[in-house]
């Protein structure tokens, strides 16, 4: 029988005959094989420690609050505090839910842009890439579970790690589901303080949570692109493959229905097609044979009224179309004619694959002028925010990425959010398509970040701002703002902690349901706050009951309700039952939940372990990081 490596571990570690001394020995040992992979020393982070005793929750800074008239405006969050407490948190609220991850995380360039538990790394630091290594695998890893079937994470990144950051994902993600490293042109006239070489490009690692499910979409083409496309009734198109065929299918034999003739006005050069009983005459699948005397009639027959008529051949020798003789005939406004009487070809109209506007395939070079690293600055600038933030990323990359990676109604998610380009292009891409994408956005507050740049900014965004140049923008007002910091709660699972998670969990109920209209009645009857709440927006509802007490009666309630759907229901229990037994008149109509534990199982495959769980264990691994 087989082990893996850990199942061995935990098998050694059980021996009670054994050390502490041989257990070590023996763990060694294990672990001494030659493998491929990347080997790191783990880095105890500060922040890490503190989950092994509490867990985090969020809280909404309700005066930061920004809300539109209109009720099917997307609800977009900012995250104040440490994104690995904030990705815990996102595990209960957003499990498989987010379609897009952008994050542009520290560089580590050794030139005070990382810091890790309260200090900057610099380049002089033994552990520099075995502290990046620990503090990103934390998070990625998290941010997988985060991830739908059909996500995609974008990653910007330098030189400095670009290579670790490759093992990594391929570690986390599985090496098969790389999509591209892009390089990505920031600065097209290079970086003339580097050695060696002008540095232009950063890159863009692109992951899929599973090839097999997403999809790549595509760039609009630009205004220089657009004079290669012609416009009719239908849309934009232009010249694609001729319609004649080509290669080891050309000869009529192998496509003995795609040989019949084709008609051009020689006036409007419209095309047309012979009769479908015309058409059944020329091939006769009996014999397998081309009755060509019939088909110079036909020839002979079009021509003395006035028409064109083309027959598929190469060097005389006859072929076959593209179409069939239905497509044709349905589609003649899909050909493109060239040339002049006696002389006429026939091609395709490409159209563009994806919606109105022509588009093209991503290539594996990013670059755009407005890809440049001066246009996010400058971006700032206009919004009176210049000199406090270094290096944000322009928009017009970010809404680029927003379009390979998902659709109208995508789910994003930026947890290194610096000065919120993320949600800045999410909203204007929405503004332009007319989309509903939801944004999340998570950063510290390091030096005022989140409160004086990341919010700012897009509060001006959301509600209109003047320029330093005196020009007013108008504000992309269809759009929500809600500002959440990260709380904690006493991990240990006693009555007194399970009651304090249940109370604080209301912001997490809210975020993962999408519904925060809060109702103080129900039926006309007020409720306590402290022993159940209940949110209506009108399409959804949200009861969160405190007290077991209150069951009956709230189940009584529910039944004399009108409503379509079913009502989320969460009730407080010591375990996972949620009172089915009292809800059993109303079970059609709500979905039950148990709380705490609810969430205690969705925090447990992400936290790390507590120290009392596992001390030889975490010991172990105390020096030995493997990916």
């Amino acid at each position: 029988m087989a082990y893996n490596k850990n199942e061995l571990i935990q098998k050694i570690q059980s021996l009670d005959l054994l050390s502490i001394e041989e257990k070590s020995s023996l763990i060694d040992l294990l672990r001494s094989h030659k493998k491929y992979g990347l080997v790191w020393e783990n880095k105890p982070e500060d922040v890490e420690e503190r989950l092994r005793i509490e867990i985090p929750v969020l809280k909404e800074v309700k005066e930061r609050t920004i809300l539109c008239d209109d009720p099917t405006a997307p609800n977009h969050i900012l995250i104040e505090g440490d994104n690995l407490d904030a990705l815990v948190a996102l595990s209960y609220t957003h499990s498989g839910k987010i379609d897009v991850i952008y994050i542009d995380p520290p560089y580590n360039t050794g030139n005070k842009d990382f810091v890790y538990n309260d200090s900057y790394v610099d380049s002089e630091d033994s552990y520099r890439h075995s502290k990046w290594l620990s503090f990103l695998d934390k998070r990625l890893k998290i941010s997988k579970t985060l991830m739908s079937d059909k996500g995609l994470i974008f990653i910007s990144i330098d030189d400095n790690e670009i290579s670790n950051l490759k093992l990594l994902c391929d570690a986390i993600f599985g090496e098969s589901n790389c999509i591209g490293v892009l390089p990505t042109v920031m600065n097209l006239k290079g970086n003339q303080d580097q050695f060696g070489f002008a540095g232009t490009h950063e890159y863009t690692v692109v992951y899929a949570k599973s090839t097999a499910f997403c999809s790549i979409g595509q760039l609009d083409i630009d205004e220089e692109g657009l004079e290669d496309w012609l416009e009719d009734e239908v849309g934009y198109y232009k010249k694609g493959a001729t319609l004649k065929r080509t290669g080891i299918d050309a000869p009529r034999e192998r496509r003995p229905y795609c040989y019949f003739p084709i008609m051009i006005n020689n006036h409007t050069l419209e095309v047309s097609t012979i009769t479908e009983e015309e058409y059944h005459m020329i091939f006769n699948p009996s014999s397998v044979t081309f009755d060509d005397e019939y088909v110079s009639q036909l020839v002979n027959k079009y021509s003395s009224k006035g028409y064109s008529v083309l027959l598929p051949s190469i060097d005389g020798v006859p072929t076959s179309w593209r179409w069939g003789y239905r497509t044709v005939k349905t589609s003649c406004q899909e050909i493109i004619v060239t040339g002049s009487i006696n002389n006429y070809s026939l091609y395709k109209k490409q159209r563009p694959e994806l919606g109105d506007l022509p588009t093209k395939k991503p290539k594996s070079i990013l670059y755009k002028a407005q890809y440049s690293s001066g246009n996010g600055t400058s971006q700032l600038k206009t919004l009176s925010l210049a000199n406090l933030f270094s290096n944000p990323k322009p928009i017009d990359l970010i809404i680029d990425l927003l379009k390979i990676g998902g659709g109208k109604d995508s789910t994003i998610l930026d947890f290194f959010a610096g000065s919120g380009t993320t949600l800045h292009a999410t909203m204007q891409l929405n503004a332009e398509d007319g989309g509903h994408r939801k944004c999340i956005l998570v950063t510290n507050n390091e030096n005022g970040i989140c409160e004086n740049v990341t919010y700012v900014r897009n509060k001006k965004v959301i509600r209109g701002y003047k320029t330093p140049k005196g020009e007013v923008i108008e504000g992309l007002k269809n759009n929500n703002l809600r500002y959440f910091k990260t709380k904690f709660v006493d991990r240990e699972q006693t009555s007194r902690n399970m009651r304090a998670l249940m109370e604080a969990s209301i912001e997490l109920l809210c975020i993962k349901n999408d519904l925060y209209a809060e109702v103080d009645s129900l039926l006309g009857k007020k409720l306590n706050k402290k022993v159940v709440r209940y949110f209506d927006n009108g399409e959804k509802r949200m009861l969160v009951v405190f007290k077991e007490e209150a069951i009956p009666a709230i189940a009584e309630e529910i039944s004399k309700m009108e409503y379509s759907g079913r009502m989320m229901v969460y009730v407080f229990s010591p375990g996972n039952y949620a009172f089915e037994d009292e809800f059993v008149d109303v079970l059609d109509r709500v979905e039950l939940c148990a709380l705490p534990s609810a969430i205690y199982n969705a925090y447990l495959k992400v936290l790390p372990k507590k120290r009392n769980e596992n001390d030889l264990n975490d010991l172990l691994n105390e020096n030995d990081k493997e990916a």
